[in-house]
């Protein structure tokens, strides 16, 4: 196993908890639709994986609003962007654990996966390119 602060997942994957954006959206008073249109994907739960081939994976329960294009992590900061086919970035705040981030200094690619939002089950999959950053 790669790291044992994680959650195990079938497969032998390993899992951080879970990043969730949004379980109530800031300054929210009795209204959903505060923040529509401003932040998308904000309700998304996001997990970042590392497997025991260690290839990195990120499961997420909800399709993006717009299409994914390739994913720019900062070997410096931890932290992991999603730059959507518009150029538009989503920073989901995911700072990946120490002990994980010195497995994508060599990573090119990163495998996201779909997940049913009932189930949890996998729906979907495809790999995306990855952009590493060194300060």
């Amino acid at each position: 196993m790669v790291v044992t602060n994680g959650l195990q997942y079938k497969g032998g994957t390993t899992i951080l908890p879970k990043a969730i954006m949004s379980e109530k959206l800031p300054g929210n008073i009795g209204s959903q639709e505060y923040n529509k249109g401003v932040e998308p994907d904000m309700d998304m739960k996001v997990e970042f994986a590392i497997n025991d081939r260690l290839e990195a994976i990120i499961f997420h329960d909800k399709p993006f609003e717009k299409d994914l294009s390739w994913l720019e992590f900062d070997l410096g900061s931890n932290k992991l962007d999603f730059v959507m086919e518009d150029g538009d970035v989503r920073n989901f705040g995911i700072p990946i654990d120490p002990k994980l981030a010195k497995h994508m200094q060599n990573a090119f690619q990163i495998l996201m996966v779909l997940k049913d939002y009932g189930s949890g089950e996998p729906v979907e999959g495809g790999y995306f390119p990855l952009i590493l950053h060194k300060d």
